[in-house]
């Protein structure tokens, strides 16, 4: 068993700063972020299924062209290549989980992504 206590977690400081977890290829990758006040993930997208559970503060979570308000206890689900945003004004601790890891195309030249295609 593998355990984490999410709020004694020092993340970096700057911008995201990522702490990866858990990383299993064929599995997930579990990470954990912090943005600071005023910071933002601008519109982006994953290979990925991504799962997002605010962990603590409160960020805005746009996608599709909908806006929510995340609070800590949130948990937001977005499909692989499915855009998104998220930003904050007073800073957020997220938890992002990427399944399967890595997607396929997460690599460029990636031969699954051409396998899947199939």
């Amino acid at each position: 068993m593998q355990h984490w206590r999410l709020y004694e977690i020092d993340t970096p400081d700057g911008s995201r700063s990522p702490v990866v977890l858990h990383s299993s290829d064929g599995e997930s990758r579990v990470v954990l972020l912090a943005l600071e006040p005023g910071q933002e993930m601008g519109d982006h997208q994953v290979k990925e299924a991504a799962l997002v559970l605010v962990v603590s503060g409160e960020a805005r979570i746009e996608a599709g062209g909908d806006a929510v308000r995340a609070v800590a206890g949130d948990l937001f689900r977005f499909d692989p290549d499915e855009r998104h945003a998220i930003s904050t004004e007073g800073g957020v601790r997220m938890l992002l989980v990427l399944a399967p890891w890595p997607g396929a195309g997460h690599y460029r030249g990636d031969d699954r992504a051409a396998a899947t295609a199939s």
